[in-house]
C-alpha cells in the first residue's frame, strides 16, 4: 500500500511537470493537493511520507480529527462548502480556506481570526459553469466580493478557487480553466490593496493536466493517489 501511493504521486508529478513544462511554466509553480475525504489516517501517512505537503479536507469536522491525530507538520486547506457556524473552527485549523463565497462568510472568518489574533488566507470560489449544484459566486460578481473581503482587517485574499462541470472529456473543462485564469488577470489589474492573486486552485484526477496548462497553481487530486470512493464522480 506505501508503496502504491508513493507511486501514484510520484506519477501524478511527473504528469504536472510535463503540463507545466509545454506551457513555459516551471513544475515547482504547482502544488500537489492531497484530497483526503473519507480517506484512513495510514494512508493519509503514507501520501505525507511520499512528500506530500498539502492536504485538502471537506469537513471541519473530519479535518479536526485528522489534524489532531496526523499533526500540523503539513499545510491543511478548507475545500468544501463552509457554513459560517463552523467559522471559528476552520479559522483555528485551516493554513488556506478556497471556499469562500458570499460576504457573510467573510466577514465571520474576519471577526474570528480577529478574535484569535490571526489574519486568515482565503480563496475565493467562483462558480465558472453556473451550475445549481455548485457553491461559488458567479464570475460576474467576483470582483465585488474580491474588493469587498480585502476590507476585512484580518482576512488576506490570495486569489480564486472553481470547480468546472464534470466532463468525460478533459478537454471539455479547458474553457472553464481558462475563464478563472482571465478572472484572475482581470482583478490583478485592478490593484486592489491588500488582494494578493497568486493562486488558482482548479484541477482534480480527471482534468488536472488541462488545469495546469491554463495556470493552476494548486491542483486537487483525491482520486489519482488513493484510489475510487463511492460517489467518486465529480470529485477530486
Amino acid at each position: 500500500m506505501v508503496f502504491a501511493v508513493s507511486l501514484n504521486i510520484l506519477r501524478i508529478r511527473e504528469h504536472i511537470a510535463e503540463a507545466a513544462l509545454r506551457k513555459g511554466r516551471r513544475p515547482s509553480d504547482v502544488r500537489l493537493m492531497a484530497v483526503t475525504k473519507t480517506v484512513d489516517d495510514e494512508r493519509i501517512a503514507e501520501a505525507i511520507a511520499a512528500g506530500v505537503d498539502v492536504i485538502g479536507e471537506n469537513y471541519v469536522q473530519e479535518g479536526k480529527r485528522k489534524i489532531e491525530k496526523l499533526g500540523k507538520t503539513v499545510e491543511w486547506h478548507m475545500i468544501g462548502r463552509l457554513q459560517t457556524n463552523k467559522a471559528k473552527y476552520a479559522v483555528a485549523l485551516f493554513d488556506l480556506i478556497h471556499s469562500v463565497d458570499r460576504m457573510e462568510l467573510a466577514q465571520e472568518l474576519s471577526r474570528r481570526a480577529a478574535l484569535a489574533g490571526t489574519v486568515t488566507p482565503v480563496l475565493i470560489e467562483v462558480n465558472t459553469g453556473g451550475e445549481d449544484t455548485k457553491s461559488g459566486i458567479p464570475p460576474a460578481r467576483a470582483l465585488e466580493l474580491v474588493r469587498d473581503a480585502a476590507s476585512l482587517p484580518n482576512l488576506s485574499v490570495r486569489g480564486l478557487m472553481t470547480m468546472p462541470p464534470w466532463f468525460d472529456d478533459p478537454e471539455e473543462a479547458r474553457p472553464f480553466f481558462r475563464s478563472l485564469r482571465e478572472l484572475r488577470d482581470r482583478i490583478e489589474g485592478e490593484r486592489i490593496p491588500g488582494v494578493g492573486m497568486r493562486e488558482l486552485s482548479m484541477g482534480m484526477t480527471q482534468d488536472f493536466e488541462v488545469a495546469v496548462e491554463e495556470g493552476a497553481t494548486i491542483v486537487r487530486i483525491g482520486r489519482a493517489i488513493f484510489g475510487e470512493r463511492p460517489g467518486w464522480k465529480g470529485s477530486p
